[in-house]
């Protein structure tokens, strides 16, 4: 019934010679099967004969960390390709010659000492030197616990030296982004730079691809930068974040916002929801001294308690509403023609990011529904928050509010929407248009290890044992589970598909027992693995964006696939830019395994089958997925950046949550205007006069809970649409060359009516 092969294809020979046999054997690290290819060596390490097994060219720096020793690195990182070997705090003595641990290959009867005055000596010196470039500010630096170059020093302790930073001349070209804090997603700060060229290697060749980084200058004067000197958000970055995951200090770190999330918890004036993603669960515990790929649900729902959230939610109940959505589409697709395919999957936002950036074309096949994290949102603010708001719901048909004190005297306290994702794009992604709003503040597993460290919660203390997440919107299946992990998303859609195709037409799949197991696209290993699914088709699962791009450079891919699933990250959400960092090279590995042990052990593993999932369709979307109320709530729509469309989609998102300082600030300082075409508001002219008229005048918004929105009326194309009031309109929108920022804003009146 299910007929696979798997696909890997990384082109090294992109590489230079001299990188890609090495670059080659590091990409077998992240590879789940056994190489058959091991050799067996000796060598005296620190004074102790010892044998060492493993692919060849096994490094010293290897070696050394499986004998249980040390070794100081700043410029290394596992599975990243191209290691320059530039810090040199490696240096180990090979034969009696000073090598860089983590670029040099071990041969038969090597002697190999890691420590001794002479080294320490040379690495103290290394330090000093880049700590001449560095600034002092570690009490305040957002990386303090995990920063590899203050271990270095810490352990080494090498002299003081004075401090002269980069980049601050007047006559300098790059000064002026040497920190870059503009966007929602990324956090860049070049003073802490010490060019290892690890952020450089990891979005670059044999990396992401996306290469939105390098170093320009030489010697003292040579630092980080982008394309241009843009800013982020003015360059084609995707925000997938591997860049914040590699560096060793605080010079890219994801925007950090969990302060904020602290001192709401803190304030108690918010009812607080958060939901916490799958990938999280098997990952934060590495923050607290946990191995790799330990399970910590039940320390997590009891930590998020501790913090104070009022209720604790599970993605995972997103993730099955998702497959409900997204399949009912595909299924549409395959049998009606609806829509072209092949389907791209929606669930990545850096996937999204990077088709809307780089290739519009491909927005007409990408899937509607919303991410996880999007539909949980939309559920928890227009859905639950108002039931909790309104305090009258009969007890048969309302949430279980016991974590809420509804005393009466206590007036009603809105909503605060928090999610914990294992990515830094899914800060951008709550901003989107269609969901803006409905997530307040989304932290990354690394931001909720500094939160509870901040209350000094002892997390691997806590006890793991069985936690209930809150009802409803905590039930989940296996199926949601998986969706941590690359393939994990095909999978689960395959699992209620060919489900609900078999009760349709059981012919096509003849005598054999539905499968619920499909080993065939899962996977860590980064490259494209390929699926023939009973009626469906082909489909495809690309692990890593530079396997999507690779997939797209194919001639006939769209006749080849019937489904694609993208994941911007090697392993998915388990390799995530929000993830904590890890020196293990097989960690992707451990953590896809403890996924998928989960999902064995859930009672139900198809998301059809969830009941809180049934009951919320059954109650407020229309009865089944794919309904008129379905898509109010569940459904997106995508624009190519920096086009008229585009801007129009974040000027009405910030219209509909009545924000006049979001909608003045999209237009453009000197020349904004808003023709509204109504006798009523006539034109608006200047930035504070539109910002006065979406505070003062516009009528409130509609409830939350009415799904009643601005939406684009096409998901892809045009300037077309849908009012609140069901009106179809045209806008046209007059876009700055210069800065990007609104013009002129028309309201071309009603074209039609919707039926």
């Amino acid at each position: 019934m299910w007929r696979a092969r798997s696909v890997q294809r990384l082109g090294y020979t992109t590489l230079s010679p001299k990188w890609a046999p090495r670059a080659a054997r590091f990409m077998a690290n992240a590879e789940t099967a056994t190489s058959t290819d091991c050799t067996t060596i000796s060598i005296v390490l620190n004074g102790r004969k010892t044998t060492i097994s493993g692919p060849d060219g096994r490094l010293a720096l290897d070696a050394a960390r499986e004998a249980g020793i040390g070794i100081p690195t700043l410029c290394y990182y596992p599975n990243v390709a191209n290691h320059r070997a530039v810090c040199r705090v490696c240096l180990v003595d090979i034969n009696g010659r000073l090598r860089p641990a983590c670029a040099t290959e071990l041969s038969e009867g090597d002697v190999i000492q890691t420590h001794s005055p002479e080294l320490d000596a040379y690495r103290r010196k290394d330090l000093e030197l880049l700590l001449a470039r560095h600034p002092e500010d570690c009490m305040r630096c957002e990386v303090e616990h995990g920063c590899r170059l203050r271990k270095a020093v810490h352990t080494l302790q090498p002299a003081r030296v004075p401090v002269t930073l980069r980049g601050r001349g007047e006559a300098d070209p790059h000064r002026i982004h040497a920190q870059d804090h503009t966007s929602p997603a990324i956090d860049r700060d070049v003073d802490k730079c010490i060019d290892c060229n690890l952020c450089v290697d990891a979005c670059g060749t044999g990396g992401q691809e996306q290469h939105i980084f390098g170093m320009v200058e030489r010697g003292a004067g040579m630092l980080q930068t982008t394309a241009f000197d843009v800013s982020l958000p003015d360059s084609q970055c995707i925000s997938c974040g591997q860049c914040t995951v590699v560096c060793p200090t605080g010079a890219l770190t994801e925007q950090s916002i969990w302060r904020d999330v602290l001192s709401v918890l803190d304030s108690r004036s918010r009812t607080t929801m958060v939901q916490v993603a799958p990938a999280t669960r098997v990952a934060i515990g590495e923050e607290f001294g946990l191995p790799p790929g330990s399970i910590s649900t039940g320390r997590l729902v009891r930590a998020l308690r501790l913090l104070g959230f009022d209720l604790v939610f599970d993605t995972n109940f997103g993730a099955d509403l998702t497959i409900m959505e997204e399949t009912h589409e595909l299924i549409s697709r395959v049998t009606t023609g609806s829509a072209p395919l092949p389907l791209f999957t929606s669930c990545c936002p850096g996937w999204v990011n990077y088709v809307e950036l780089n290739r519009p074309d491909l927005m007409p096949h990408l899937s509607t529904t919303k991410s996880p994290q999007q539909m949980h949102g939309a559920i928890s603010k227009r859905i639950l928050a108002p039931r909790l708001a309104s305090r009258d719901s009969s007890a048969d048909s309302s949430p279980d509010t016991s974590a809420v004190d509804t005393a009466d005297t206590e007036p009603p306290r809105s909503a605060y929407v928090v999610s914990v994702m294992p990515c830094t794009a899914k800060k951008e992604e709550a901003l989107r248009p269609t969901g803006a709003g409905d997530i307040d503040a989304v932290v990354t597993t690394r931001e909720l290890a500094r939160m509870i460290r901040a209350r000094g919660i002892d997390f691997a203390s806590l006890e793991n044992s069985w936690a209930p997440f809150d009802s409803p919107l905590g039930e989940s299946t296996g199926a949601g589970q998986i969706f941590g992990a690359s393939g994990g998303v095909m999978e689960a859609a395959a699992r209620t598909a060919l489900h609900i195709l078999r009760e349709k037409d059981p012919e096509p799949f003849g005598d054999a027992a539905p499968t619920i197991d499909f080993h065939p696209v899962r996977g860590v290993g980064r490259g494209i693995k390929e699926a023939e699914l009973p009626v469906i088709g082909r489909v495809a699962v690309c692990n890593g964006i530079a396997a999507g791009m690779e997939l797209l450079a194919q001639p006939g891919w769209k006749e080849r696939y019937t489904a694609i699933e993208v994941m911007a990250c090697v392993g998915g959400c388990l390799g995530g830019g929000g993830e904590p960092q890890s020196m293990d090279p097989n960690i992707l590995q451990k953590r896809a395994q403890a996924i998928y042990a989960i999902d064995a052990k859930t009672e139900i593993r198809r998301s059809d089958l969830n009941e809180e999932v049934r009951t919320l369709y059954k109650e407020h979307l229309g009865g089944q997925p794919g309904s008129h109320e379905a898509h109010q709530l569940l459904h997106t729509d995508y624009a190519e950046r920096r086009t008229p469309r585009c801007a129009l989609g974040r000027v009405l998102a910030a219209v509909d949550l009545r924000d006049g300082a979001k909608v003045a600030s999209l237009f453009a300082e000197d020349s904004a205007e808003w023709d509204t075409a109504t006798e009523t508001y006539g034109v608006v002219r200047g930035r504070p006069a539109i910002e006065a008229l979406v505070n003062e005048r516009l009528p409130p918004p509609p409830a939350p809970n009415s799904g009643l929105r601005h939406r684009l009326a096409d998901p892809a194309t045009g300037m077309a649409v849908k009012m609140p009031n069901g009106e179809l309109c045209e806008f046209d929108v007059e876009l700055d060359p210069g800065t990007g920022l609104v013009q002129r804003l028309t309201r071309i009146p009603e074209v039609s009516k919707s039926q």
